[in-house]
């Protein structure tokens, strides 16, 4: 083939390749199945390119809320279906669980109010609506249902009354602990203290216990005291002693008395005697004969 020819050839051939590619590309000759014309596969390219270049839009809308419901319930054995309906959050219901699950028990409606994120309004909502099952009672209160409670009159014996007393002078340890701010250690001290004296003549004489309670001493009479005598002509130093008001140099002043001056027919025979000052003397006459 001539030259001449084969460059008209050639030339036919670009023209051809140059339309097919322009049908190819321009939408002509598409499958007839293909519902999308050429109009529209450039109008879809707009629209999209629109729309991606626009600025999205914020959807508003109202989110449904659960409304709580108000019924009667067991925390100890509410399910979480039944605690979901009361209002409570998801995180509270497993913390529920978990407390349950660790042998957590609600004994009364107030623990329930130990729920973490529980408002106050929530719990006087539905504290109305808590019912706690007799089963997680303490197994302690089957004995005292069973058997009432009996006060022990022995060891808390009833007290007396402002208006009512009791004879200092006569009184044994259990008839002490009637009285108001007296127990067994104090009964047991006033009966002690009042055989070392030989009988009480006086309710101030309380006083002379360590540490008595003073308010108590409203409730004491003395009635007929008749104490044990001392005579202190005929006791030893020893025996003399024994009083709890007279300590050895006072027992040791009045055998010395006897021993220079014969039988004491006073204690005021005494009051030059430095061991025995007016306030000992006074003390001491109920318990001296002579």
């Amino acid at each position: 083939m001539p030259k001449s020819d084969r460059i008209v050839l050639v030339a036919l051939l670009s023209v051809l390749v140059l339309v097919t590619g322009a049908i190819y590309l321009t939408g002509y000759g598409v499958d007839e199945t293909n519902p999308l014309t050429a109009e529209d596969s450039l109008l879809m390219t707009q629209t999209n390119a629109r729309r991606a270049h626009a600025p999205k839009r914020q959807k508003y809308y109202q989110e449904p809320t659960v409304v709580a419901e108000r019924f009667p319930f067991d925390p100890n054995t509410a399910d979480s279906t039944q605690l979901l309906r009361l209002g409570l959050q998801p995180w509270q219901v497993r913390n529920i669980y978990k407390y349950r699950a660790a042998g957590g028990v609600y004994r009364r409606p107030k623990d329930f109010a130990k729920l973490y994120g529980l408002t106050v309004k929530q719990y006087r909502e539905l504290e109305p609506y808590i019912r706690i099952s007799a089963d997680y009672r303490p197994a302690s209160t089957l004995v005292e249902d069973e058997k009432p409670y009996v006060r022990d009159t022995v060891r808390y014996p009833a007290k007396i009354h402002e208006d009512e007393h009791i004879v200092l002078n006569t009184a044994d340890t259990a008839a002490l602990r009637h009285v108001p701010g007296i127990g067994p250690y104090y009964a047991k001290e006033i009966v002690r203290y009042g055989k070392l004296l030989g009988g009480y003549v006086s309710v101030d004489q309380l006083d002379e216990i360590d540490r008595f309670p003073t308010s108590a001493k409203k409730f004491f009479v003395i009635e007929n005291p008749s104490p044990r005598m001392l005579n202190v002509n005929r006791l030893s130093l020893n025996e003399l002693k024994r009083h709890p008001y007279i300590n050895f140099y006072q027992a040791k002043a009045i055998t010395e008395y006897r021993r220079l001056h014969g039988n004491i027919k006073s204690l005021y025979d005494l009051r030059l005697s430095k061991d025995f000052p007016p306030e000992a003397i006074e003390r001491l006459l109920p318990y001296v004969e002579y």
